[in-house]
């Protein structure tokens, strides 16, 4: 049975299962400019996928602002096996893909918000799309907007540093070193995997527009690698926007850069033609 728990705001969660909480809006303003409040069916969710380890607390205040806009929020946590293990990430990939299909989303407008090592699990996902485009021919139209927020691109000295500060920050240098030997170790079943799943981001069949918050010193996010990333896109023909901070915090913009933050996520959610977001932090 789902777990029901409500909330504050009129804002309702829906356990879905132990890494996946729905967050429904029962007092979602109008949408697009329209006068009553849009059909359920109609109403735009946002797929966000947190940081590993993100507190429930920090993941709150990013949930507020789309609440704010009238959005439903999808929370899909990942862990840390699904990293170290692609397989298991892949399988991971898979049971989003069937969720975003199943009947309570089926029709759903749909938008990404991912953030470090959350882009890698969209990575996984679109990694199933790749190998079917027509069979989720229907599920990329629906997707409409997608936001990256300190991005975990680079080498795989940079993934196994992110493995540190974010699993077991008191033993970051260890962690780092033995993440490395078992990555060379272990290289078919998780580098090989991990090569391809950056092909298919750098080639993904989801050509939306896409927004990119990113600092030049995050160590777990090389900004020049993540400026080819932007600038490959753009060569396809994709539309871009990119804000750079030269100081600021991996997962940790938000709090270091509100205004600017807020500012760059309401211009590119106008551009989509969305409810833009009209309150602040």
């Amino acid at each position: 049975m789902l777990g029901r728990t409500a909330l504050s705001s009129g804002i309702t969660a829906l356990r879905l299962s132990k890494n996946v909480t729905f967050y429904f809006n029962e007092l979602a303003p109008p949408v697009s400019g329209c006068q009553t409040q849009a059909p359920e069916e109609q109403r735009p969710l946002m797929l966000m996928l947190p940081w590993l380890g993100s507190r429930p607390q920090a993941v709150a205040k990013y949930c507020d602002i789309y609440f704010r806009t009238g959005f439903d929020v999808l929370v899909v946590e990942s862990e840390v096996q699904e990293f170290l293990w692609p397989r298991w990430g892949l399988d991971h990939g898979k049971r989003l893909l069937e969720l975003l299909q199943s009947e309570r989303f089926v029709s759903r407008p749909l938008l990404v918000h991912a953030f470090s090592i959350g882009g890698y699990t969209f990575a996984q996902l679109l990694l199933h799309v790749s190998q079917d485009m027509q069979k989720y021919q229907t599920l990329t139209q629906r997707f409409k907007g997608q936001v990256y927020d300190s991005l975990v691109v680079g080498s795989l000295e940079r993934m196994a540093i992110g493995l540190g500060k974010t699993v077991f920050p008191r033993w970051e240098t260890l962690v780092k070193h033995v993440s490395l030997l078992y990555f060379s170790v272990f290289k078919r079943q998780t580098v090989d995997y991990f090569n391809t799943t950056i092909d298919v981001f750098w080639n993904t069949p989801i050509t939306i527009p896409a927004l990119f918050f990113f600092c030049e010193n995050d160590v777990m996010s090389d900004a020049q690698a993540l400026e080819e990333v932007i600038e490959y896109w753009r060569k396809r023909g994709m539309d871009i926007t990119a804000k750079k901070w030269e100081d600021s915090t991996h997962a940790g913009h938000l709090k270091r850069h509100p205004q600017e933050y807020l500012t760059t996520l309401d211009t590119f959610f106008q551009s989509l033609h969305l409810t833009p977001l009209k309150a602040k932090m």
